[in-house]
């Protein structure tokens, strides 16, 4: 299993470069998993129905499954949030994992840059860049491609992602 990281701003397009991404590599035959980082708030089940209501009661888990998908939804309940590592050892066994966002975390990723944010790169200060994917020129050593060119992004994703292993070691350093 191997795993790359996209990494940016808000409102880059990082959600957006990855479902154009997904198909691609499906197309190649890679099955892909997603870890995506969220704001805290955030919620998958709508108030009122069923999960949400054990949820609200006070439950650790709530698993839903039907014939179509399953999802496990864990609360926290104040604990810390989990670390990267803690979460890639919970998903199954794929060919890739995309992590989008988790910016402070020391994997390898691609950075989505769109000059339209306003915001500076990331790339000169985070030692995790590994390659850029931008809608405008960019002065660097690092493999570019543009946002536009999804086969680009694709391979560039494909040549940085490392093993799980790896993943796993570069967190031990940090953690």
């Amino acid at each position: 299993m191997k795993v790359i990281g996209l990494a940016g701003w808000s409102g880059a397009g990082k959600t957006t470069l990855l479902t154009r991404v997904i198909p691609l590599f499906r197309a190649q035959g890679l099955r892909v998993s997603v870890i995506k980082h969220a704001h805290h708030k955030f919620d998958v089940d709508m108030p009122g129905k069923d999960s949400w209501r054990h949820r609200e009661a006070g439950a650790e888990e709530v698993l839903v499954s039907s014939g179509n998908r399953w999802a496990l939804m864990h609360e926290l309940r104040g604990a810390p949030e989990p670390r990267l590592p803690e979460l890639l050892k919970k998903l199954g066994r794929v060919d890739l994992v995309v992590i989008e966002g988790y910016k402070a975390e020391p994997h390898r990723k691609i950075e989505v840059y769109r000059s339209a944010n306003g915001k500076p790169f990331l790339f000169p200060d985070d030692p995790g860049i590994v390659g850029i994917a931008s809608d405008v020129a960019v002065e660097t050593t690092l493999p570019v491609a543009h946002l536009d060119d999804v086969p680009a992004v694709a391979a560039l994703m494909r040549r940085s992602a490392v093993t799980l292993d790896e993943v796993l070691a570069m967190n031990a350093v940090e953690g």
